[in-house]
């Protein structure tokens, strides 16, 4: 399978995936990837992978940079690897490991780290900062409202510039037998930030 498009939004069902691994919804992936403002060389970190979404989107857009999926889970690192097959991405390399304990590791060091998994996120988030290149830009997710007041907080605390916040709430046109009903998706709230 491929992306004809120079565009974000690969539809869901594009994606293969597990039962009860999160995906980033296709109109939230619209909106991670506009805030992550990824150049063709960037190097990005997707911390909490999961399905690869926006690992997979991400390596389309950055042909000359380097994306690095991070997952704990091993099932799940082999459905990343499925998904970035069926887009034949050749710049992912997918790493198994806990956040934040693995971060320190990893090479290339990133400028552009999306982070939407590990607990504590507080923590993750800060050792993720760490690591990002000076100028470079961290988008996290979140549709908790404790994850939100934490993320918020820590990006205060780290003096993060640019700080900008969505809270986007898509509704989607869906067949239900014979009507064509709008389904709500779950809402969520998007978090960006530049390191000084």
């Amino acid at each position: 399978m491929t992306w004809p498009y120079v565009t974000a939004g690969i539809p869901d069902d594009a994606f293969e995936r597990l039962p009860g691994i999160p995906m980033s919804k296709r109109e939230s992936r619209v909106l991670i990837l506009s805030q992550l403002c990824l150049k063709k060389n960037s190097i990005l970190w997707d911390i909490g992978a999961g399905t690869g979404t926006v690992a997979v989107e991400s390596a389309l857009f950055c042909t000359e940079g380097q994306i690095i999926a991070i997952e704990r889970d091993e099932e799940v690192v082999g459905l990343i690897q499925r998904n970035g097959e069926r887009f034949n991405v050749q710049n992912m390399t997918i790493i198994t490991g806990h956040a934040p304990d693995c971060l320190a590791a990893i090479v290339p060091r990133p400028d552009r780290i999306f982070l939407e998994g590990g607990r504590p996120v507080d923590v993750v988030l800060r050792a993720a900062w760490d690591c990002l290149a000076a100028g470079g830009r961290l988008v996290t997710a979140t549709n908790s409202l404790e994850g939100f007041y934490r993320m918020v907080q820590t990006l205060g605390a780290l003096q993060a510039r640019k700080v900008e916040v969505i809270q986007s709430a898509v509704n989607r046109l869906e067949t239900r037998g014979i009507q064509q009903v709008l389904v709500a998706l779950d809402p969520i709230f998007i978090l960006s930030g530049e390191k000084p």
